[in-house]
């Protein structure tokens, strides 16, 4: 069993909200962890997995089954499978609120983003509270797999994929879990879409990991209108598989880029959608560079916390930083991630760094020593840029 960070906040969410919603792409680990949590319960909890007919038919009177559990915890697994649950959701939990709040609660797991699951948001505010379940993250695994950061950066973070004895084997798993993605996940959602138009398009992305994003230029190519394009890149975004990092603007006298660079979230995806199946073909790829760049950015992000804002900045001037954390409006941290392990610092930092009155610049890097750099920049390898930024 690899301990999840999200454990321990969902554990607390749990005792601090009526409802937690726990939200992530398919295999990341959901279940495994409401389960564990379930189990801990014993006869206090239920979990129902609403992708089993058994269990759908149990709630075919959803007032009536609260109702009769209403001091469990219930877990509800795969909660988009029946989004008319969520009415009554807000009764239930209200019901059980005037029973002065001692009753028990809900585990919703979805494999989406709140947009796509929006009947919540709307139907349940002020009583859920979201916790997004990642694929592995590197400190979770350094216990768990004597092999390391490196398997990690080319397997991906996805368990089933991360555990398997083979990188041949890894990849297959990541070649099916794509392939299940658009064939059914996709259309599960009811999303009106190509599917075979936004798969392509997910490997365009891949090559471009990290570029800055020209819809008119994947219109193009696809043979779609540039609003088809914008729609593609928001169906991942919302089903957690993509991030569209947003540029840091504010009204100012810099040419600021204003378009977001778009990454594929889980680096074994990535290279899956490259078919790059060892780290010899990896280190050999175009892509090595913005892969290492994407998969450090997710780790610090998550690092961070939901309170936290990501952005990059850059102006047309060359001002450039590969990812800020902005904690507060007065607080942000500039970063720079260079795939060597004797980084140099390009000057287009230190002004990016400058513009926005940065508290501190840390340069992640491939190597294992932290040492100061000139310009009050930190270099760290990523593990202790980790620790710096949960400590921060």
């Amino acid at each position: 069993m690899i301990n999840r960070n999200a454990l321990g906040v969902v554990r607390d969410r749990l005792s601090n909200f009526d409802s937690v919603a726990v939200l992530g792409p398919r295999q990341t680990g959901k279940t495994t962890m409401a389960r564990q949590i379930a189990d801990d319960m014993g006869e206090r909890a239920s979990y129902l997995d609403l992708e089993s007919a058994v269990d759908r038919r149990k709630l075919d009177d959803p007032e009536a089954y609260f109702a009769a559990n209403r001091e469990k915890l219930i877990v509800l697994d795969e909660i988009q499978r029946a989004p008319e649950i969520f009415q009554v959701l807000r009764s239930e939990i209200d019901a059980r609120r005037r029973q002065n709040g001692t009753m028990g609660k809900f585990l919703l797991l979805g494999s989406a983003s709140m947009d796509l699951l929006r009947q919540s948001s709307e139907s349940l505010a002020g009583r859920i509270s979201f916790v997004e379940l990642t694929p592995l993250q590197p400190n979770e695994i350094n216990a768990a797999a004597p092999q390391g950061i490196d398997s990690l950066w080319l397997r991906g973070g996805f368990p089933q994929s991360f555990l398997r004895d083979s990188d041949a084997a890894s990849l297959q798993w990541r070649l099916d879990f794509i392939r299940t993605y658009i064939e059914r996940d996709v259309p599960q959602f009811r999303l009106q879409v190509d599917a075979e138009r936004l798969e392509l398009f997910w490997r365009m992305l891949a090559n471009d990991q990290g570029e800055l994003f020209n819809a008119q230029r994947y219109a193009r190519s696809l043979g779609v209108s540039g609003h088809t394009v914008a729609r593609y890149l928001e169906i991942l975004e919302k089903l957690l598989l993509v991030r569209s990092l947003k540029p840091w603007f504010v009204n100012s006298n810099k040419r600021l880029v204003k378009a977001p660079r778009p990454f594929v979230r889980d680096s074994g995806i990535l290279h899956a959608l490259l078919a790059i199946e060892t780290t010899d073909a990896l280190r050999g790829n175009s892509v090595v560079g913005k892969s290492w760049e994407g998969f450090v950015i997710e780790a610090l992000i998550d690092a961070a916390g939901d309170r936290v804002r990501p952005y990059f900045y850059r102006t047309a001037a060359g001002a450039e930083a590969d990812l800020i954390l902005e904690m507060t409006p007065q607080r942000r941290w500039a970063f720079e991630i260079k795939l060597s392990s004797a980084p140099k610092i390009d000057r287009g930092f230190h002004t990016a760094a400058d513009d926005l009155q940065v508290e501190r610049r840390i340069l992640v890097h491939r190597g294992n020593e932290s040492f100061p750099m000139r310009g009050s920049v930190e270099a760290m390898p990523l593990l202790a840029a980790l620790d710096a930024v949960r400590a921060g």
